[in-house]
């Protein structure tokens, strides 16, 4: 795993040229300490950080082919890339070493831009062909690993993460009220779009190739979708055994490295069923690691024990206090580089440090289960309501949401009218395509709310549930409902929000890559082929996996309700230990100054958070997300983080000046 930096059409000397690309990678040299390297001529520079995980010896990036006409740097993991070594041997192509990511510049030299769909990884790749001028930038399927670029006085800037363009002249970040108004009602700004003006990130499953002349984005991939008369698995026996081929082989991909794998074990389904599968391809000692909570509302250490018992790893776990998470918030938010809703990023990055304080690189995870076979409770509230709309009045109906939302305080004792006023929010539109998410669309934009004047103003019109809405009408026409509500968690939340903010950065921030069999295009496009009964089976989630597992895990694991992954808020940000920043960035003196949310309200969401006894999952997510956008503001537009001084620049293991 790495980071990568550089820029397209830079009219400078090459000295210069060095100093800023060594200043960019050394903001994301925590994807990368192992090694790095850059690569310059003439108005193109490519720069990575590597985290050396595959070839440890020879694969220090920039690399080039043969005749040296094309240079790539490359941030992930193709898991196939021993196989595709193969064909190109075949092909008379000759290597230099044994990494990966040589095999990439090779694959480009014989396929062109085409190659990508012979990948099977996790990537953000950028290759420069001499021959051509052409910059080619291409990111996987679904958008595991991230890629940024801008704009500035007519140079194109990329980078794996925004604060490396921090460094670049000229670049002056700006914070639009837009995308704000789109993270504070999807959780993540719609792609291409980031919470900074001008800066756009290269969608999952699309390349980009930039000449002198233009730039054009081309989409390779896309979440193959199919109609109800249209599935090629409608027979549970047949699709549990294709199954277990397909997700066996992606985890067997995922096991090459040449450092020690390890896994997450939450004590969920998910991470069970990787880890179950990881120790029948490989029956040695694995090491696992989870997170706790001091706060038993939150906790899963009970479970986690249980599969760690019953798998007999070597589990290692850590635990988070809310003051765990308010220490650890800033730097949460600095590397997010988003607003965030919730807090869950912060255990995520504790999790991760307790990885790589035992010197370890690589672990595998299971993301994507719940997105691919209906595990969350957002796929069974549809269905209910979809239910309870045939019969609005019905008294009975609407009981059947009480079972799915347990943690939430109004829905111990909520009767039928409660029920109705909560979850019946445009009820009878189930014509909409997004009409499983309205619900919770609408709920979570009430957080606008809290926005000044100025900044609702600069917003306007502009409604980012009736746009998003206008342009999925055709897109998910004919769908089975189970269908439209799996493409818009895989398209905006999963890799919007979990995949980074969750995912890459937490794990990156610490030096740790994450791997995810279950985002494997293979298992993808298999889930999606799948009858949605299938999936979600009456109100039973994950029906394939429980089916395929049975017998094959605890069934205090395998039968254990569905349990959101949280983490404490309110007594993360009301607390009198309070961190000192975090209480200057809710004060109101530097709200009026960030200008961005009305100080009043933010004052009486602050008194209710710390008087009242009971507050909304809303106030909750209101109050993180005013927190973490002033943290964000105070970081990248303030730009109130510490200077680099010549210290701490990362040292050029690799320096090519081709002019």
């Amino acid at each position: 795993m790495c980071g990568i930096a550089g820029f397209y059409n830079f009219q400078t000397d090459s000295l210069e040229q060095t100093s800023i690309l060594r200043r960019m990678l050394t903001r994301i040299k925590h994807r990368g300490p192992d090694q790095s390297g850059i690569y310059l001529s003439d108005n193109i520079g490519l720069g990575s950080v590597r985290l050396s995980i595959v070839d440890l010896s020879s694969g220090t990036m920039p690399i080039s082919n043969s005749d040296e006409t094309l240079w790539i740097v490359f941030n992930g993991e193709i898991f196939n890339h021993i196989e595709l070594r193969e064909e190109l041997l075949t092909k008379n192509h000759s290597f230099k070493t044994h990494s990966d990511t040589e095999v990439i510049v090779h694959l480009y030299e014989e396929y062109g831009s085409e190659f990508v769909h012979k990948l099977n990884g996790q990537f953000s790749i950028a290759i420069w062909d001499k021959n051509k001028q052409e910059l080619f930038l291409a990111r996987d399927r679904v958008g595991i690993r991230p890629l940024y670029y801008s704009e500035v006085n007519e140079t194109l800037v990329f980078a794996s993460e925004i604060k490396s363009m921090l460094e670049f002249p000229g670049f002056e970040p700006k914070l639009s009220p837009k995308a704000i108004s789109e993270y504070f009602t999807f959780w993540t700004a719609l792609s291409p779009g980031t919470v900074f003006e001008g800066v756009y990130e290269v969608p999952p499953g699309s390349y980009m190739v930039i000449d002198k002349h233009s730039k054009k984005l081309t989409t390779y991939w896309q979440l193959p979708l199919y109609k109800p008369n249209e599935y090629k698995y409608t027979n549970i026996d047949d699709a549990a055994k294709d199954f277990e081929t397909i997700f066996s082989d992606a985890v067997k991909l995922r096991l090459r490295a040449d450092v020690q794998v390890a896994a997450y074990l939450s004590g969920g389904l998910d991470s069970s069923v990787t880890t179950s599968f990881i120790k029948n391809i490989s029956p040695e000692n694995l090491q696992t690691f989870s997170i706790g909570f001091t706060e038993k509302d939150y906790d899963e250490s009970s479970y986690q024990n249980i599969a760690a018992d019953y798998f007999k790893t070597q589990h290692s776990s850590v635990m988070c206090s809310p003051s765990d998470i308010a220490d650890n918030f800033k730097s949460v938010v600095w590397h997010s580089e988003a607003p965030l809703l919730r807090t869950a990023p912060a255990p995520m990055s504790l999790l991760a440090k307790s990885v790589r304080d035992q010197n370890i690189k690589v672990v595998i995870t299971g993301e994507g289960a719940d997105e691919l076979l209906g595990g969350y409770n957002i796929f069974k509230e549809t269905k209910i309501r979809r239910f309870w709309s045939k019969d609005p009045t019905s008294k009975y109906r609407p009981l059947l949401l009480k079972k799915l939302y347990p943690y939430l305080p109004q829905m111990h004792n909520a009767n039928n009218n409660v029920l109705k006023m909560f979850f019946g929010y445009k009820l009878s539109e189930t014509s909409s395509p997004i009409y499983s998410h309205l619900l919770r669309w609408n709920n979570t934009s009430r957080i606008n709310n809290y926005l000044t004047k100025e900044y609702r103003d600069a917003i306007g019109d502009y409604n980012p549930i009736n746009s998003i809405e206008q342009k999925l009408g055709h897109k998910l026409n004919g769908l089975d409902s189970l269908a439209k509500a799996q493409w818009i968690e895989l398209n905006i939340f999963m890799s919007g929000y979990l995949l980074s903010s969750q995912g890459d950065r937490m794990g990156m921030a610490n030096s740790i890559e994450g791997r995810y069999p279950f985002l494997d295009h293979r298992v993808i496009e298999f889930c999606m082929s799948l009858h949605p009964d299938l999936k979600l089976n009456g109100l039973n989630e994950k029906y394939l996996l429980k089916r395929l597992m049975k017998g094959k895990l605890p069934d205090e694991i395998l039968n254990r309700p569905k349990q959101a992954y949280r983490a404490p808020i309110r007594s993360s940000f009301t607390s009198d230990s309070l961190p000192i920043y975090l209480k200057e960035m809710l004060s109101e003196t530097d709200i009026k100054q960030a200008g961005i949310f009305n100080p009043d309200y933010v004052g009486q969401l602050l008194t209710k958070m710390k008087t009242k006894n009971q507050v909304s999952e809303i106030d909750n997510m209101a109050l993180t997300a005013i927190l973490s956008t002033q943290i964000l503001n105070d970081l990248f537009i303030n730009k109130s983080i510490q200077e680099l001084n010549d210290d701490e620049l990362v040292n050029l293991d690799k320096t090519i000046l081709d002019y």
